[in-house]
């Protein structure tokens, strides 16, 4: 019951509601689902390496809208790599785990394809394609003072 470490992840998107959390068997990686229906895949496993060190940090890898409406719940499916999110619109969704690839949902006529992925297709009622999270992003860095700071010139 004790804290551990208070840390601010950091995130490409402002702060959103969490509606629903998992984690891989091996705790390596966390899923949240939010109030918007995106989910993010965060990098954990360095977090939980050395608690200690302050260099270790929780970083988005992954970020793409699953659902119009709130996920309610998700879970990864480790053993074919895929996560399946529900929304309070009552569908239920497949995505490829490592990219967000939509792979379709439950109760489509068509069998789950999850060997290839042929082409980025996306539910209709979403028109965002799921966004990497590359380590060097400009959003990541943590903003140096400037060395020339603005300075007000009245006489100007």
């Amino acid at each position: 019951g004790k804290l551990l470490k208070e840390i601010m992840p950091f995130s490409k998107y402002p702060s959103v509601s969490l509606t629903a959390l998992c984690t891989d068997i091996s705790t390596k990686i966390l899923l949240a689902g939010s109030k918007e229906g995106y989910v993010m895949r965060w990098s954990i496993g360095s977090f939980f390496e050395d608690v200690q060190n302050s260099k270790n940090q929780v970083k988005e890898e992954l970020c793409w809208r699953a659902h119009s409406t709130k996920v309610v719940d998700l879970f990864h499916e480790e053993e074919k790599n895929v996560v399946v999110t529900a929304s309070i619109d009552g569908s239920v969704r497949l995505w490829h785990a490592t990219n967000g690839y939509y792979l379709g949902y439950f109760g489509q006529p068509r069998k789950f394809e999850l060997s290839e992925i042929s082409e980025l297709i996306l539910p209709c009622d979403i028109n965002k394609f799921p966004t990497i999270i590359k380590e060097e992003s400009k959003y990541m860095e943590k903003k140096k003072k400037s060395e020339y700071p603005l300075v007000l010139d009245r006489e100007k």
